[in-house]
């Protein structure tokens, strides 16, 4: 298995992704890692270079660079160069926490989405407070602004290939994101995608989600187009860093006994922090694409980019990307195509 790493995306790179293959190499020494960037920089945080190539490069797409034209005028980035060794054959993978915009752009015009699969969405596996292990897969996070009810439920059977595949939950529990659980609620997008669920036979569609229940572990897979899914995230990202800084403030401004109070409670808070931390399901799946193409938060530390390549590495192992050419490409796709 072979992994090409966009060395230079990211707000703390190279050092926070080449610690990070660093340390998935521990787990995964079989992996082979083909690394872009600049080579004097990368070598400086690896720590050995058994199955590593470097790939030479000084050009990298910047965070504000406008995504399609800097995938086609950046030809020698770190991440288009990446990109180009998975449609070349050269990696299995590409993984990048570069720019989100250009990454979609590279899998979608380098690398190519699966014949029958209109538009290949963004997923991300949100936890739950149903424990560490729990999550549920989110569809579309902001690949599309868009949608149409047929994307919506080819969003659930590939939300379901993948909490089958990758998760291991047998007969994933598939919901659509709307304002009311009610068949009859929602808007002509949901409603009509509520009809093409219901009777869709590859896939255990449990009807409507409210927004208030996506933590509590009611659906597996949870589907919406790409504008209210990252409008959910984002959401739900700022809620819980503000009640993480409320809760440290408070202990801050309660004294000696709220400090002591803190100290008793250290594992349990460190519990809730690990149980609710995303990044620990790997990074967000550009999903309808001939390869996996997965994106980390910008922002990331090593401990995310492990996580992110044992993602990588289960995805791989269960052939998944070769299941849904298959029942696409093969299988024609879904009946309302």
């Amino acid at each position: 298995m072979r992994i090409a790493v966009d060395a230079m995306g990211g707000d703390h790179a190279p050092k926070a992704i080449i610690e990070g293959v660093m340390l998935a190499q521990e787990d995964f020494p079989e992996l082979e890692f083909l690394l872009f960037g600049k080579e004097t920089e990368i070598k400086k945080y690896l720590k050995n270079e058994k199955n590593i190539r470097i790939v030479h490069t000084d050009e990298k797409i910047e965070s504000d660079d406008e995504p399609v034209k800097a995938i086609r005028r950046k030809k020698n980035a770190s991440m288009v160069l990446a990109a180009l060794a998975v449609k070349n054959g050269e990696a299995d993978a590409v993984f990048s926490a570069g720019n989100t915009g250009a990454l979609l752009a590279a899998g979608l015009f380098i690398i190519g989405r699966i014949k029958n699969i209109e538009r290949p969405g963004l997923m991300t596996t949100m936890p739950t407070l149903k424990g560490a292990k729990s999550g549920f897969d989110f569809m579309d996070m902001g690949a599309n602004a868009d949608s149409k009810p047929e994307h919506l439920l080819q969003y659930g059977i590939l939300g379901s290939f993948y909490a089958e595949k990758v998760r291991g939950i047998q007969e994933p529990r598939v919901a659509l994101l709307n304002n009311g659980t009610e068949a009859s609620k929602g808007s002509e997008l949901t409603k009509k995608a509520y009809e093409l669920l219901t009777v869709e036979p590859k896939i255990h569609f449990i009807g409507n989600i409210e927004a208030r229940e996506l933590l509590n572990g009611e659906a597996d897979v949870v589907v919406t187009d790409g504008f209210t899914g990252n409008a959910v995230l984002k959401s739900i990202e700022g809620t819980a860093l503000s009640l993480m800084g409320i809760l440290k403030t408070s202990i801050m401004d309660a004294g000696i006994k709220g400090k002591i109070g803190a100290l008793l409670l250290k594992d349990s808070l460190q519990g809730l922090k690990s149980q609710m931390d995303y990044s620990a399901h790997g990074g967000a799946v550009l999903f309808g694409i001939k390869a996996p193409v997965i994106k980390t938060h910008g922002s990331t530390g090593p401990e995310a980019v492990r996580y992110t390549i044992r993602q990588i590495h289960t995805m791989l192992e269960s052939n998944i990307i070769e299941d849904l050419v298959t029942q696409f490409e093969t299988e024609s796709g879904t009946k309302n195509q």
